[in-house]
């Protein structure tokens, strides 16, 4: 069991209701296969959703959120997230390419400007909040 686990156990974090356990175990898997269909779709994020899933599971499944932070993909996101809120230069070049595709299909798509240039906008300010997170220090090392 990860410290995160442990951690997340110990302040009582596991709802006690079988609805509420089920209610947020489906939002856990949902968010898991949302974040799955992120990494085919341009615009559509993946981390984001694994952030939730990983939230979700922790309040109703302590298996699930274990296999999720023990995952090879899923569980460095986690790890570096939990540990500092870093995200990698390769999550901040894919992030950047998905949603500079996605803003692209929407332009040239959607026929409605009031409605693409908000979601742009929107898209350019997580960019840059994504791009000022601090990066893990092994690839902080090697780009120095």
């Amino acid at each position: 069991m990860t410290s995160s686990t442990r951690s997340a156990m110990a302040h009582g974090a596991l709802t006690r209701s079988p609805l509420a356990r089920t209610l947020y175990l489906t939002l856990a898997i949902v968010s898991i296969g949302v974040a799955i269909a992120g990494v085919f779709l341009p615009g559509l994020p993946s981390f984001e959703f694994v952030l939730l899933a990983s939230w979700a599971a922790a309040q109703s499944s302590p298996r699930l959120h274990r296999w999720l932070h023990e995952h090879k993909w899923f569980g460095p996101m986690l790890h570096n997230w939990h540990n500092g809120r870093r995200v990698t230069r390769h999550g901040k070049y894919m992030t950047t390419v998905s949603m500079t595709i996605g803003m692209g299909l929407m332009i040239y798509t959607i026929p409605h400007p009031w409605l693409v240039w908000p979601m742009c906008a929107v898209m350019v300010c997580v960019l840059a909040w994504i791009w000022r997170r601090p990066e893990p220090e092994s690839f902080t090392a090697v780009a120095s």
